[in-house]
């Protein structure tokens, strides 16, 4: 049986609304029915790239309409709080850019509303439907590179710095999603340390450090900074069978598989069953795997289709922004205690009260 086409809005007509609105456009489960933004010129603009499409100016009418079944919201981190429970409220499913929210507490909220109105509650972690990173979780989840001993994550480049936000709010995000996707549990560590550093007297750290041991005993660390005259985007996935190392520069190779590492073996030695470790290094081949050519913002939006039609649970639901929220707070808090190990959780936010607003934080 046919699915109809959803039609959705874009609210935000800045920097990544446009992305979202063409992405929508060109979709052949949805059709673009508004962009809303508080400049009618900017959202006029969006709408004349992407076909007749209407332009709104308020909030309000654009809710208040039955022909719109969600809402992408592409506006600063500190309204999607706002915004996102009141499309909820209106009967609208929503997708928010990343951050979804500028605090784990007001992310809670959000994600129990959705929850209660049976409504689809969902996060614009880009970098989750690339082609790679959609590769590296189904290798990950086939057992491919055994179990996860350690991740490596680095993210550097030069500039920009940011007038609102840390380096952590504003490159780490885009590591922790990719590690919450392709972990068999998501993102649960238990504690971070976070180690940040401010040589230039920026007021906030430029540079910066974040370890979190995983279940199992494994650990990953995230290396993100500001001031590298050389642009990196690599992450390194070391498994017991393979270790996996992604490079998002390298176009012609972004994903190469080493069948190297380290065997540890145990031999019996007397009665008393006695154990000693030997060491034994493994050199085998290195593959890359095939990628498929496709626009993650395609997939995302598709992604979105699938969860409202029932057709499975969203890929990067609201819980998944919480979970990145949360690890982000935990960097604060550890931050400020100077590196010490903070605990990550629902137990160690600030509560939030209904209508509360989000407060001022990332952007």
């Amino acid at each position: 049986m046919d699915q109809k086409i959803l039609r959705a809005a874009v609210v935000g007509a800045g920097y990544w609304g446009p992305n979202l609105a063409r992405n929508f456009a060109a979709s052949d489960r949805w059709e673009l029915a508004a962009v809303c933004d508080l400049d009618a010129d900017r959202a006029a603009r969006v709408a004349r790239a992407n076909g007749r499409v209407d332009v709104e100016t308020s909030l309000d009418a654009l809710l208040e309409r039955d022909d719109v079944d969600a809402v992408a919201i592409a506006t600063p981190a500190r309204t999607h709080h706002a915004i996102a429970l009141a499309a909820l409220r209106a009967g609208k499913h929503v997708v928010v850019e990343k951050p979804i929210a500028d605090r784990a507490a007001a992310a809670g909220e959000m994600v129990a509303e959705a929850r209660s109105r049976g409504l689809v509650l969902m996060t614009d972690h880009t970098y989750c439907y690339t082609p790679a990173v959609r590769k590296i979780r189904e290798l990950v989840a086939g057992g491919d590179l055994g179990d996860i001993l350690y991740i490596d994550s680095v993210r550097i480049n030069l500039g920009l710095v940011q007038p609102d936000v840390d380096v952590f709010w504003d490159l780490a995000p885009h590591d922790l999603s990719v590690l919450d996707f392709i972990l068999p549990d998501g993102l649960q560590p238990e504690s971070v340390a976070a180690h940040g550093a401010d040589p230039i007297g920026a007021g906030k750290s430029c540079v910066g450090y974040l370890v979190l041991p995983l279940p199992g005993g494994a650990v990953a660390s995230v290396h993100v900074n500001w001031l590298s005259p050389t642009k990196v985007r690599r992450m390194t996935i070391g498994g017991s069978r393979r270790t996996l190392v992604w490079d998002d520069l390298n176009p012609q190779q972004r994903i190469s598989v080493y069948d190297r590492g380290v065997d540890l073996e145990t031999q019996a030695f007397d009665s008393l069953e006695r154990r000693a470790a030997t060491i034994s290094y493994r050199l085998g081949d290195t593959w890359s795997p095939a990628l498929e050519e496709r626009e993650a913002l395609g997939s995302m939006v598709g992604e979105l289709a699938a969860a409202i039609h029932g057709e499975r649970p969203a890929l990067t639901d609201g819980a998944a922004g919480l979970r990145v929220l949360d690890v982000l707070e935990a960097a604060d808090r550890s931050l400020a205690a100077g590196g010490d190990v903070s605990p990550v959780g629902t137990g160690a936010r600030t509560p939030v009260l209904a209508g509360e607003p989000a407060g001022n934080g990332a952007a």
